[in-house]
């Protein structure tokens, strides 16, 4: 799990198994990456979190994407 700050300020929350391969993929470092993010480069990792299997780490994505903006905000904080 692991969230990304674009450079527009939108959040960008995904899952992976190799974080540093992904956030180069994101920044273009690499090939590949989400189309969200080609156009808002650079992003940043800002949070994450680690220990789930796949299926759970799904789970949480979800239930995070389904967060409001400011309940994102509230988690990086630790609130």
């Amino acid at each position: 799990m692991y969230m990304l700050r674009c450079a527009d300020g939108s959040l960008y929350t995904g899952v992976t198994t190799n974080l540093q391969r992904r956030l180069a993929e994101h920044n273009g470092e690499r090939a590949g990456g989400a189309r969200y993010t080609r156009c808002r480069r650079p992003v940043a990792l800002i949070w994450q979190e680690s220990g789930h299997d796949r299926c759970s780490a799904q789970r949480r994505e979800v239930a995070l994407k389904r967060l409001s903006r400011e309940r994102k905000l509230a988690l990086l904080r630790g609130c």
